[in-house]
């Protein structure tokens, strides 16, 4: 936030100024300036990751561009979408797996963030799965590693993205045009942390990398489908969340993208 000028925004004149909730949280003392000007703020959230947030938040965007018929037709897919998850798991009747998840850009040696209530922590939810680290983890931050291993999470998942690609050797990367033997490489080392081993997500070889730009937009209903995929395997064979991610991006955006968006540990 701290390339934000109230100034620039007077200087455009803008018709609206748009925010993500937690820009607002961040800059409302700030606003005043822009109020008085006349400036209508609008307001969105999808990092909560709440899907009555991204709904509201489309319908919103929908309205702001004259797009209500496509934003309409968005709501419609993701909701749609979460429901046959949801409804898949729940008639089945399964107790929850233990999940862990952690923002790879440190890699193995270091303890990364993990997420209670916003980002990965709705989203292991949603995939109705048990979050480890939301009784000790308010928003995100690192998780006590001794507490990793007192919880013993069935699954863990490792997100990536490619900012770390040349920066960091060893952290984990996900995302576009990263390949996949480089991500499989980098999520392997996982497998070496210290006191992880004994863990049975590392003895049963659930452990995924996930790309953190998935997250935060609808398009992220791609990693629900994964995570429910990973913790119920039997109940979604033959589903490709890469896929499912790929053609979101191909019905609704211009831009299709290509590389490793999702990935599972090697078995060796």
């Amino acid at each position: 936030m701290g390339t934000f000028s109230i100034e620039k925004v007077l200087s455009l004149k803008p018709d609206l100024l748009l925010l993500a909730d937690w820009q607002y949280q961040v800059l409302e003392i700030d606003l005043e300036p822009i109020d008085k000007a006349g400036i209508p703020i609008v307001v969105i959230d999808y990092n909560r990751e709440s899907p009555s947030l991204h709904i509201l938040s489309t319908k919103i965007l929908g309205q702001i561009t004259g797009e209500e018929q496509r934003a309409k037709e968005l709501c419609e897919f993701y909701q749609n979408t979460l429901d046959q998850i949801q409804s898949t798991i729940a008639q089945a009747n399964r107790a929850k797996p233990k999940v862990y998840v952690e923002f790879g850009n440190k890699g193995p040696s270091e303890s990364g963030f993990t997420f209670g209530k916003n980002m990965w922590g709705p989203l292991i939810e949603l995939a109705m799965g048990e979050n480890i680290a939301k009784p000790f983890i308010e928003q995100w931050g690192p998780m006590n590693p001794e507490q990793i291993l007192v919880s013993r999470p069935d699954v863990i998942f490792i997100a990536g993205r490619e900012t770390e690609l040349k920066k960091n050797k060893e952290a984990m990367v996900m995302g576009v045009e990263i390949p996949q033997n480089e991500a499989q490489k980098r999520l392997d080392g996982y497998k070496q942390r210290l006191g992880w081993s004994s863990l049975p997500a590392i003895k049963n070889n659930q452990l995924y990398g996930v790309y953190q730009g998935a997250s935060r937009t609808l398009a992220d209903i791609a990693m629900v489908q994964f995570i429910a995929q990973a913790l119920y395997p039997d109940l979604f064979e033959g589903v490709d969340a890469q896929k499912l991610y790929i053609d979101f991006h191909k019905k609704y955006l211009p831009v299709i993208p290509s590389g490793t968006f999702v990935i599972q540990a090697s078995s060796k």
